[in-house]
């Protein structure tokens, strides 16, 4: 068991370090999308400064609560886009193009090696932006989370990454039948953007599909109700986001091999 764990952590340290070197050989456009990044959040903050210049709160949300949850979606965005974005988008075209063939030749699981591939340096540093609105959003609430408080968020907001990956693994995967999948993986961030408003707006089957099905509301609501509600209890909040979490990871490894037994390599 530690043996092959630390043969991934090898394999992924190499992958690491080339996506460093990769991206400091274009520091402009690397800064570029750092100010893209920061001024698409702000324009999030400003949004929010206009809604709540008409109403006091969104069903049980204040403002400095919304505030959060964006900061959340921040962070988890911009975690999930810094490992696995890039790796996912690019899936359907080393199917397309057979260059997958070379991936699956290696001598380590091809769902690792595809997601792992490359880095985007400049999106975890955006994520210290949402941690920036975090912190000034606890001390506008007269929040101080104890440090297990903390730890669940971590943990939450790992779970609600793990989602996102799932999710759009599948819809990259499902270029081994539809052979360009890029409108499937754009369209997701619509769908991604859900996450960043209050649970408490969506209502019935619409509410039902995006927190189990596609469990895009959960993955940044519930981490930010782990911080500002701390007289509720976690345990119910953490199971449904790890039950979530469970059934889209086994769903995409499922699909994932399913997939393969369907794929015709470059030489067929």
């Amino acid at each position: 068991m530690i043996a092959p764990c630390k043969k991934y952590a090898g394999v992924y340290a190499i992958m690491l370090r080339n996506s460093l070197i990769r991206e400091m050989n274009f520091k402009a456009n690397f800064v570029l999308w750092m100010a893209v990044e920061l001024l698409w959040f702000i324009g999030q903050v400003i949004f929010i400064e206009v809604i709540f210049g008409y109403v006091d709160r969104i069903g049980d949300w204040t403002k400095w609560e919304v505030v959060l949850l964006v900061g959340t979606h921040q962070i988890i965005g911009q975690v999930f886009q810094a490992f696995f974005y890039a790796n996912l988008a690019n899936l359907p075209e080393l199917i397309r193009t057979g260059r997958l063939d070379f991936l699956l030749l290696q001598p380590i699981d091809t769902q690792f090696a595809v997601s792992t591939k490359q880095f985007g340096l400049d999106n975890l540093v955006n994520a210290l932006v949402g941690v920036a609105f975090i912190v000034t959003a606890l001390i506008k609430l007269h929040i101080m989370p104890t440090a297990g408080q903390i730890a669940l968020y971590v943990f939450a907001a790992g779970l609600g990454v793990m989602i996102h990956y799932s999710v759009l693994f599948c819809l990259a995967a499902a270029s081994f039948w539809i052979v360009r999948s890029q409108g499937l993986i754009y369209g997701y961030y619509s769908i991604f953007n859900l996450g960043r408003y209050p649970d408490v707006i969506y209502r019935g089957a619409f509410k039902f599909v995006f927190s189990w099905l596609i469990p895009v509301i959960v993955v940044t609501n519930i981490p930010t109700r782990l911080l500002i509600r701390a007289t509720d209890s976690p345990g119910g909040l953490i199971l449904q986001l790890t039950l979530a979490a469970a059934l889209v990871t086994a769903a995409t490894r499922l699909f994932w091999l399913a997939a393969l037994k369907r794929y015709s390599s470059a030489s067929s």
